[in-house]
């Protein structure tokens, strides 16, 4: 079978059709690209498109016209699947290429694509083409991505008539155990048969998309050939595979370590005296029953990127950073403002600096957060926390039932701030949020306690025992105890 970059499939045929082509592909065509599967819901068809010539690089301006094509016919309700990273060896490797179906880690997607009547598979996708699938989705939509997961997507009504497009991010890691990239495979699998099952409950017909950011591995590091030659080429090259995965991992965390932004800073004079980073600042929006996001890391943080700070303030006891941004979530004027303030408390015999307030400004209108209850520190520290939202575990909560935050999300991610004695530009040690005593210690502590207490109980009973002091003689008379004894 020739190696197509782009099949139209039989339901039947789907599968066999689907992992002959990824077997066929060549490793070296492979670099530097993701594959991209396209499907439908049952009972919906896809117009015929022409495939690319074999070998050929799907790249963006291409990708565009074959979503385009799609979605102008097909369901406008998009699914996507976006996955960190993702390789045509995945499927050879995983997904039962050599005849054990059983042993695949691609159940739901088979049956998905076996199902659709006009599945579309691209095996070669450049992965900056790939990258842009989510803008190409949301210009011809003309909607904005929701991100999603199976709970969330359960509570959420969907309509054929209004187009929507949810996304569903996917992990993928290798460690030193080969296996464990399948099992992070099989469970991507299973949130994908989630979401086709609760789509099917909806009856609502959908076209859905399943690619990646990035290649998962070079395709020269493994050697592929068809039939049984290239299982045992496999199972040979799996020693050396291990090795290879190890220092691309190493050399991927260089890379992340070198990408490290610094943050944000303002300056009173030539002192610094606010400091701001966080891995990612997003906003949510309720509109008609649906969450719209907006990302404002790219906009906050990043080499080049000077986030404009006018309306920002600072002095001995209280301190304020605006951020100014423009069109977000449909806002011309948009300004995401952090209140600070430091007071001596008597208890502590020292001062503490508490977040007061996280306001967002946009056309005349304000919401504001509380955060004064859960974001303190000491004033010569910093204050960092993991996760800093007002909806899942929340450390911000709205200043009254009746104020617009109530229909605003904010999330914070690895978040650090401080607005008190900054020395040097950098940040000082940090109070991290996260409490000495997790609910784990506590069981433990209080299991502890408890067997304490019993053992405690039991040498007291054992103490107040009393043995014998007098004994029966049986060649003597017979001992007389007297009741009152």
């Amino acid at each position: 079978m020739a190696a197509a970059g782009t099949l139209r499939l039989g339901s039947s045929a789907a599968l066999s059709l689907f992992v002959g082509l990824l077997v066929s592909l060549k490793p070296g065509l492979c670099e530097d690209q993701v594959p991209l599967l396209l499907w439908t819901s049952e009972g919906t068809f896809l117009p015929s498109q022409s495939p690319p010539s074999a070998g050929h690089i799907v790249g963006q301006q291409q990708l565009a016209a074959y979503l385009e094509k799609a979605l102008n016919v097909g369901p406008r309700n998009i699914v996507l699947f976006l996955q960190d990273k993702m390789s045509i060896e995945d499927f050879t490797m995983y997904g039962g290429a050599f005849g054990n179906k059983q042993d695949s880690a691609f159940p739901n997607l088979e049956s998905a694509l076996m199902s659709s009547s006009s599945p579309l598979v691209l095996p070669a996708v450049s992965w900056p083409a790939s990258n842009a699938v989510i803008g190409q989705l949301q210009d011809q939509l003309e909607t904005s991505p929701l991100y999603m997961d199976p709970e969330t997507l359960s509570q959420l009504r969907l309509n054929a008539s209004s187009p929507a497009l949810l996304v569903f991010r996917l992990p993928y890691g290798i460690g030193a155990d080969l296996m464990s990239a399948k099992e992070i495979l099989s469970g991507n699998d299973e949130v994908i048969g989630q979401v086709m099952s609760i789509m099917k409950t909806q009856s609502v017909p959908y076209t859905a998309i399943y690619t990646a950011l990035q290649p998962s591995q070079e395709a020269a590091s493994l050697s592929v050939e068809v039939g049984l030659g290239g299982g045992r080429s496999l199972l040979q090259a799996r020693g050396g595979y291990r090795e290879r995965e190890r220092e691309r991992e190493r050399q991927r965390r260089i890379k992340e370590k070198a990408e490290i932004y610094g943050p944000v800073e303002f300056k009173e004079g030539e002192e610094t005296c606010i400091l701001l980073w966080a891995k990612g600042l997003s906003v949510s929006i309720l509109r008609s029953g649906r969450w719209e996001d907006h990302d404002l890391t790219p906009s906050t943080f990043g080499e080049g990127v000077s986030p404009k700070l006018h309306g920002s303030s600072c002095d001995k006891t209280r301190a304020k950073l605006v951020l100014n941004y423009e069109n977000v979530l449909g806002h011309r004027s948009f300004k995401l403002i952090f209140a600070m303030s430091q007071r001596h408390y008597k208890v502590s015999s020292r001062r503490w600096f508490t977040l007061d307030s996280v306001d967002l400004e946009y056309d005349g209108t304000k919401a504001t957060f509380n955060g004064t209850r859960n974001i303190y520190a000491p004033a010569e520290f910093s204050y960092r926390c993991e996760s800093v939202t007002n909806f899942r575990w929340p450390l911000l909560v709205p200043r009254s039932s009746k104020d617009p935050a109530n229909q605003w999300r904010v999330s914070f991610e690895d978040f650090q701030i401080q607005g008190f004695n900054v020395t040097g530009g950098d940040f000082s040690y940090a109070s991290d949020c996260a409490g000495f005593f997790s609910p784990g210690i506590w069981m433990g502590l209080m299991t502890s306690l408890l067997m304490v207490l019993v053992l405690t109980y039991g040498l007291h009973m054992i103490m107040q025992l009393r043995t014998m002091d007098r004994f029966d003689d049986p060649k003597g008379p017979a001992i007389s105890v007297p009741q009152t004894e």
